[in-house]
């Protein structure tokens, strides 16, 4: 009996802590785009179906590396697919010669100078990361 309480304890808490465990991921643009951007077209950003943003400047998306927990949220939040499916999404596509993948940034400070010195690049980051370099453009 003590073991079964035991256990019920140990989830309850688990389960309490898995919500905490995943940060807001915040997607980030230069402070000089105006350009309202909504999450579709983050995703056809981010899945090459388009290569602007809404007001029709180019778009160059920076991606972070595979497995990272915050491209996980990414994906998952924003891009609606799992890991799996964005490997797999993005080699028909290279296979095809129909893309080339967002170039990938080592970690989230990366990415926000890459976003402070490029007006065209869009990125995304763990949003307690952001600060006053870039301006956040959505939260996930």
């Amino acid at each position: 009996m003590k073991t079964l309480i035991r256990n019920l304890v140990c989830s309850s808490v688990f389960c309490a802590l898995s919500g905490v465990a995943f940060a807001e991921v915040a997607v980030i643009v230069n402070p000089a785009n105006a350009d309202t951007i909504t999450k579709d077209d983050i995703q056809k950003i981010y899945l090459a179906k388009t290569k602007t943003f809404p007001g029709g400047k180019t778009a160059i998306p920076v991606d972070q590396a595979e497995g990272s927990p915050v491209r996980v949220e990414f994906v998952s939040k924003v891009i609606e697919k799992d890991e799996a499916q964005m490997k797999s999404y993005w080699s028909r596509l290279i296979f095809t010669g129909k893309g080339v993948p967002p170039k990938v940034a080592a970690n989230d400070a990366e990415v926000k100078d890459m976003v402070a010195r490029n007006p065209d690049v869009i990125g995304f980051i763990d949003a307690g990361s952001v600060d006053g370099t870039v301006k956040v453009v959505g939260t996930f």
